[in-house]
């Protein structure tokens, strides 16, 4: 099961390569499930994982001119200091509750991904992109959320960039990798006052992972930015369901009421789809 946990780890590399973010949402069940860690453990060397893929799938991206280095740097720097925070406050929690929220999370941002974007503000002469306050609440939020679930918060990052700073897909995706590296490392040293990391398993899912970073960047400058965009938050929306079923139990996973909601959640999104692909039509037919 360890090998299998070391060749999936591939894929971690190429959702960071590619989406700037899912490497924890990928490591995190492969280390549980494939590896047989309990989740605390799991949850520290994810984080030692991501963060070094992140160093290395950010240098493509660089070379690409992908990356608001000052929008970065000043997310991560309050970011570290959020994911420090929850990084400790995690050793009190048990670790079911801390998947069940880390799968939570998941879900409510990939409903905010999946919504009809705002257009991103063009760039002004000078502009230097969003106030240093506005940075620092957010970084400190996503940072004590991801340090919290033991996330890079990748799936945080992405969407905070997009939503909240204004940047496109793209430079969302390069300069989340930076904050994704400070924010892991800054996670997992507080996590390692309470959890413990099996280095030589470590080493081995990171090498795999740096592998599929440097393919995962390539294929980033060829998927248009709308798709990329919703192939983030389907990604997001499949391993969140997955880590939370995991969690639940098989009561609740075969209660009726559970199938009853999962249900009326799936019609409800085929009928989202169907009205936004409807609407677009019609704006399309208006021009």
């Amino acid at each position: 099961m360890t090998v299998l946990a070391v060749a999936a780890s591939l894929l971690v590399g190429v959702a960071l390569g590619v989406l700037g973010g899912g490497g924890s949402i990928l490591t995190v069940p492969i280390l549980v499930h494939l590896a047989g860690q309990d989740a605390k453990e799991a949850i520290a060397t994810s984080l030692f994982v991501v963060g070094v893929t992140s160093l290395a799938a950010l240098v493509p991206h660089a070379r690409a001119r992908r990356v608001r280095w000052r929008t970065g740097l000043l997310f991560g720097a309050f970011g570290m200091a959020g994911a420090y925070g929850g990084g400790r406050l995690a050793e009190y929690v048990p670790g079911t509750a801390l998947l069940v929220a880390f799968a939570l999370m998941m879900l409510a941002t990939a409903v905010a991904m999946l919504r009809t974007p705002r257009t991103a503000r063009a760039p002004e002469p000078g502009d230097g992109g969003p106030s240093v306050r506005r940075i620092g609440v957010e970084g400190l939020l996503v940072g004590a959320v991801s340090g919290f679930v033991g996330s890079g918060g990748g799936f945080l990052v992405v969407p905070a960039l997009v939503l909240l700073g204004g940047l496109s897909m793209g430079l969302a995706v390069g300069t989340s990798l930076l904050v994704i590296a400070l924010n892991s490392f800054a996670g997992l040293a507080g996590h390692l006052s309470g959890a413990t990391v099996d280095w030589g398993l470590a080493l081995a899912v990171t090498a795999m992972a740096v592998l599929g970073s440097l393919v995962g960047a390539r294929l980033a400058d060829r998927i248009p930015q709308a798709a990329l965009r919703r192939a983030f938050g389907w990604f997001v929306v499949a391993m969140g369901s997955f880590v939370l079923a995991q969690q639940l139990g098989p009561v609740v996973r075969t209660h009726p009421a559970t199938w009853a909601v999962l249900g009326a959640a799936g019609l409800a999104a085929a009928a989202g789809a169907v009205v936004r692909r409807a609407r677009t039509r019609t704006a399309t037919v208006r021009e």
